[in-house]
C-alpha cells in the first residue's frame, strides 16, 4: 500500500471530520445514491438508443453488460490482495461505518461500478456522457471522503471500470450488433421503396 496514499487518506478523512454535519450527512448519502443514478442514466442511454440503430443499441447493452464483468473481476481482485481497510488499519472516525473484516479495500467497488456505467453514458449518449463522468470521479472520491477506502482504491477501481467496457466493445461491438439486429423492433422496418418499385401509369394510344 502506497505511503504517499495513506497519507492522502488521513487528510482527507481529517478534513471531513471537520466538515459540518450536513456536509457528512450528504456525503454518506451522496455515495450510494450517485451510484444509482449513474446506473439509471446507462439504462435511459439504452433505451434512447432502440431508437437510433442496432450498432447503438449493441454497443449500449454490451456497456451494461461491462459494468457486471467489472463488478464480478472488483471482487475477485479483492480476494487475491486482501488489503484491510484503511478505517480499520489506521483507527480513525470515519463517516460511514468500517466495513467488518474480510470486506476487503482494493479495488473500491464503488468506483469500479461508477467508472464502468459513466463509460457506458459516454459511448450511448455522448451529450450526457460527460456529466456522467464527473459524477463517476465525484463517487469515487467520495468513497475516500467517507472513509472506506484508500485513494489509490478508488483511483484504480475507477480507471479499471473505464477500461472493462471499453474492451468489450473494441472486441464485440460487431457481434453485439449482429445479434440485436436480429430483434423484431430491427427486422420489421419498413422497406425502404426504390424507383423501379413504383407502379407505372399506362398512357393509351390516340
Amino acid at each position: 500500500m502506497p505511503d504517499i496514499s495513506a497519507e492522502w487518506y488521513r487528510a482527507v478523512v481529517g478534513f471531513a471530520a471537520d466538515a459540518p454535519s450536513w456536509v457528512q450527512t450528504f456525503a454518506a448519502f451522496f455515495t450510494e445514491a450517485a451510484l444509482v443514478l449513474i446506473f439509471g442514466f446507462l439504462l435511459l442511454a439504452c433505451w434512447r438508443a432502440r431508437r437510433t440503430s442496432a450498432r447503438s443499441l449493441g454497443v449500449a447493452l454490451l456497456c451494461v453488460v461491462g459494468v457486471g464483468v467489472a463488478y464480478v473481476l472488483s471482487e475477485l481482485f479483492k480476494l487475491v490482495v486482501e488489503e484491510e481497510r484503511p478505517c480499520r488499519v489506521m483507527q480513525v472516525s470515519t463517516i460511514v461505518a468500517c466495513p467488518p473484516p474480510g470486506d476487503w479495500s482494493f479495488p473500491s467497488n464503488h468506483s469500479v461500478i461508477a467508472g464502468a456505467a459513466a463509460l457506458g453514458v459516454l459511448v450511448a449518449w455522448r451529450s450526457l456522457g460527460i456529466p456522467a463522468l464527473l459524477l463517476g470521479m465525484g463517487t469515487a472520491f467520495s468513497r475516500v471522503f467517507v472513509g472506506a477506502h484508500y485513494p489509490h482504491d478508488a483511483l484504480v477501481g475507477f480507471l479499471f471500470g473505464l477500461l472493462v467496457p471499453t474492451l468489450l466493445v473494441l472486441l464485440l461491438a460487431r457481434t453485439a450488433t449482429h445479434l440485436v439486429a436480429q430483434l423484431p423492433m430491427f427486422r420489421s422496418a419498413p422497406a425502404v421503396v426504390t424507383v423501379d418499385d413504383q407502379p407505372t401509369e399506362q398512357i393509351p394510344r390516340i
